[in-house]
């Protein structure tokens, strides 16, 4: 890459500043770590990798990167591309053959979209991987822009209030999620990624898929973002500012025993002077 513009340089350094801050503020990185940086060939992940590259180099603690992808099988898949980019790097990698592929196009009619099925066969298939190789911790590339679409999917229809935490255990215990990209936003993610000229490898198999509610729910908050800038940002603060007793689950806040506090102390205020 030639020497980096003013404005360039302005991206690569708030992309590397928002990566530090997401693996602080959630203490996603510890001494020793070994991170699994699973790769899928889109403009997240090699910026993930780009990112944690050099937090490597900076960061107080010592960790090991390594770079995974899985080859699902879709035809048409340049299996050289991910390869002979990571070799040019020096990063240990591994390529994790499963036809997922086959299984999608069997379970899923024509015409209805694969990409619950299909992520859940590649996050199933990542997670046993981990494992086996002695990873600590499985780093993805979720960006901020993921984790609010998320919300909305969820609330508008699985009818629960829940996204992608920056930092997860797997329920059976055996894997812990990172995403230090948490806090970046797509469009800079966009631009970084034709930036530094990554080999991007589209998914063929769910891209172009047109009745995605993923794809639904981008064009909304993409429209409110246009109507009011910085509206994103402010519902992802709210996702880290979360108050349980102004909501409504009685599984997370204790209504069944709220009572007035007979030691409190009187406010004796004349409202109407306020």
């Amino acid at each position: 890459m030639t020497s980096l513009s003013v404005n360039q340089n302005k991206l690569q350094k708030r992309l590397r500043r928002l990566t530090a801050e997401a693996v602080t503020d959630y203490h996603m990185i510890e001494e020793g770590d070994k991170i699994m940086v699973c790769l899928s060939g889109g403009k997240d992940s090699y910026t993930l990798l780009d990112m944690l590259l050099h937090l490597q180099k900076v960061a107080p603690v010592r960790f090991e990167l390594v770079a995974v992808n899985m080859d699902q099988k879709q035809p048409g898949f340049p299996e050289h591309v991910l390869p002979a980019y990571l070799e040019q790097l020096g990063v240990a990698y591994y390529i994790l053959e499963r036809d997922t592929y086959s299984i999608v196009k069997e379970k899923i009619p024509e015409g209805k979209t694969t990409c619950s099925l299909c992520s859940r066969l590649r996050r199933g298939n990542l997670y046993t991987y981990a494992d086996e190789i002695g990873a600590t911790k499985m780093a993805l590339g979720h960006h901020r822009d993921d984790i609010v679409e998320t919300f909305f999917l969820n609330m508008f229809y699985g009818g629960n209030l829940k996204a992608m935490p920056p930092k997860l255990r797997a329920d059976d215990g055996r894997n812990v999620v990172i995403r230090p990209l948490a806090y970046c936003n797509e469009k800079d993610i966009a631009a970084y990624a034709t930036m530094r000229e990554f080999p991007i490898i589209p998914c063929n198999l769910c891209g172009s898929q047109e009745n995605l509610q993923r794809k639904v729910v981008k064009e909304m908050l993409q429209g409110w973002e246009r109507e009011t800038p910085g509206r994103v940002e402010n519902i992802f603060r709210a996702l880290r500012h979360v108050q349980p007793s102004q909501l409504a689950d009685t599984a997370l806040f204790d209504f069944a025993n709220l009572r007035i506090d007979d030691e409190a102390t009187p406010r004796f205020l004349n409202v109407m002077n306020l």
